[in-house]
């Protein structure tokens, strides 16, 4: 049984192959960068997680989150530093890297290091920061803003291919529905594909509640695994969940990450629903 859906391409991120028809691909790891240590023990944690499930891994987690609810709120390591780390988990564990960047001079250095460049959703229409990150040849992964539609998404898409780059990524992450809420319309996901570039599910972001606590965002981290199956029933290539041993103890999006000790149940479920989606 087969899934009626569009085809993407396919996308190579060193051995994984994204799109095209591919077994799910899963990007996770902790909202951001807390320290080397923890950066290490969580990556190691979860590559021996997605071994066991036999599902291909890229491991993300932000060396600056610029867009806080409060100018208090904790935003990583920075620039520099952060990618240090990065770059020490890439080694000692040979996995690939998906960070965000936020700015046209941190395009080059983090192209250095990360396997997949990421562009937020709040900036995803920003075309100098777009080209730049499509110029660099590597793999692009566009959040699409919670203010645009699918269809919306045509222009990004040409943005980076007409800057020589077809290397494309596109993440829904969740529609503002009033204020401090976010909704996921089901539908953006089967849109999305006709873009013909590979369409990836945010499974926790899009159970965020922006500036719901006052000076930080809250969540409903209970949904998560309800939205990511249904997402993956639907059909997607790829899914995107921020996870953390500790989420209640996190410094960055606690209340909306996915604890690690439930991911493997997770997994096993969502492998057997792309099952019918791959034949």
């Amino acid at each position: 049984m087969n899934f009626s859906i569009v085809k993407t391409r396919e996308i190579e991120i060193g051995a994984i192959r994204v799109g095209g028809g591919n077994p799910l691909v899963v990007i996770a790891g902790p909202c951001v960068i807390e320290s080397e240590k923890h950066a290490l023990e969580t990556a190691q944690s979860l590559k021996q997680v997605f071994l066991d499930a036999e599902i291909p891994f890229i491991y993300k987690s932000s060396y600056d989150k610029a867009n806080r609810s409060s100018i208090e709120s904790y935003r990583g390591p920075g620039l520099k530093e952060g990618l240090r780390i990065l770059k020490k988990v890439k080694q000692e564990l040979d996995l690939p890297l998906l960070s965000d960047v936020h700015k046209e001079e941190e395009v080059d250095p983090a192209a250095e290091v990360l396997d997949v460049l990421q562009i937020p959703a709040f900036l995803c229409r920003q075309t100098d920061l777009l080209v730049k990150a499509a110029q660099t040849g590597i793999p692009v992964n566009v959040k699409k803003g919670q203010f645009m539609a699918p269809w919306d998404m045509k222009n990004v898409v040409d943005k980076i291919k007409n800057s020589g780059n077809e290397k494309i990524m596109l993440t829904e992450r969740g529609f503002m529905f009033g204020y401090n809420n976010m909704v996921v319309d089901m539908r953006s996901l089967v849109l999305l594909r006709e873009h013909g570039y590979p369409v990836v599910f945010d499974c926790t972001h899009s159970l965020q509640l922006p500036g719901g606590q006052g000076t930080t965002s809250g969540g409903q981290r209970e949904l998560v695994p309800h939205l990511t199956r249904g997402a993956v029933a639907v059909g997607v290539d790829m899914l995107f969940m921020e996870v953390h041993p500790d989420p209640d103890n996190a410094p960055s999006d606690g209340p909306n990450m996915l604890k690690l000790e439930t991911l493997p149940a997770l997994l096993a479920q969502i492998k057997e629903l792309d099952r019918l989606r791959t034949g």
